[in-house]
This record gives structure tokens, C-alpha cells and sequence, in this order.
């Protein structure tokens, strides 16, 4: 009995403590080719991205992912040069791809994709943001031997790749 006790003591404050919740679990592996990255419910995409390529040192990278979303995307007016955003909730993201740069020392992510609604309609462009919703997002990023930057070219006023 006191066995047991003890044992109900220790899984209590293993559950309390949060031990084994899925906010606790690896959000990548490396691979052969670079990363597998596996997003959960709530998290910021652009955000664990940016954070893995600042942690592992990433010089440059392109990625695919699919998964499920709640997504902003935004159409670049090359007349105001801003996006014009629009949101899609409980969305599932079809395809997702992009590319990790930096621009002032800091990650520079440029992201696409086409995400789905329940009557399989399809939206999509440029992501200017998006977070896990129900489900996952899984992500391969492909990372790549030499540094690239980001500058911000006119007239077009946006932000472009640089091969030098």
C-alpha cells in the first residue's frame, strides 16, 4: 500500500509539473540533408523557424511543409509597397515553402503557400504569419553551404535575395 502511495505521489507531480506534455518535445531532428522540424498546436511558425536557424547557425536554407493552420497572407501592391493581408482560420496548409536568409544579422524568412478550407478551396501567396492550429506542421528544411543575405532593393521596395 505504501508502495502505491508513493508511486501516485511521484506520477502527480510528474503530470504537475508538465513532464511529457507536448510542449516539452523536440521541435526538430537534424538529418542527412539538414532539418525535420515538427510544429504543434500554438506555435508561432515564423518564429520556431527563425529560432532554429539562429540555434543551429543555419547559413542558408529552403523548406517545404504541410500541416494545419491559421494563416495570414498578404498580396505585395507594388503601388503603396504594402501588403494587403488576409486572414484564414482552422485552414489546412496544402503546401508551404520558403527560404531562411539574413538580413541585418538576424533570420530573413520569405515564405509561400496555398492553404485549404473544409470545401476545398484554395488560398494562397505570400505568408506574412501563421501558427499551428489543430494538428501539426511538419516542416523539411534543406540547408545550404553558403551564407545569403536579404537586401532591400528599389524601386521595387521589397526585400530580395542576394547571390554575391
Amino acid at each position: 500500500m505504501k508502495r502505491f502511495f508513493l508511486l501516485s505521489i511521484i506520477f502527480c507531480v510528474f503530470i504537475i509539473r508538465g513532464y511529457g506534455q507536448v510542449a516539452d518535445t523536440a521541435r526538430y531532428i537534424k538529418t542527412s540533408t539538414g532539418y525535420l522540424m515538427v510544429l504543434r498546436q500554438g506555435d508561432d511558425v515564423f518564429k520556431e523557424i527563425s529560432r532554429m536557424a539562429v540555434a543551429e547557425k543555419i547559413p542558408s536554407a529552403n523548406f517545404t511543409a504541410m500541416g494545419f493552420v491559421d494563416a495570414r497572407f498578404g498580396f505585395f501592391d507594388f503601388k503603396t509597397k504594402e501588403y494587403k493581408p488576409k486572414d484564414f482560420r482552422d485552414v489546412e496548409m496544402a503546401s508551404m515553402t520558403g527560404s531562411i536568409a539574413w538580413q541585418k544579422e538576424q533570420p530573413s524568412l520569405h515564405i509561400h503557400g496555398v492553404v485549404t478550407d473544409a470545401s476545398f478551396t484554395a488560398f494562397g501567396g505570400h505568408l506574412l504569419s501563421a501558427t499551428v492550429g489543430t494538428g501539426s506542421l511538419e516542416i523539411t528544411v534543406i540547408v545550404h553551404d553558403k551564407k545569403l543575405e536579404r537586401k532591400m532593393e528599389e524601386p521595387l521596395g521589397a526585400n530580395v535575395l542576394q547571390l554575391q
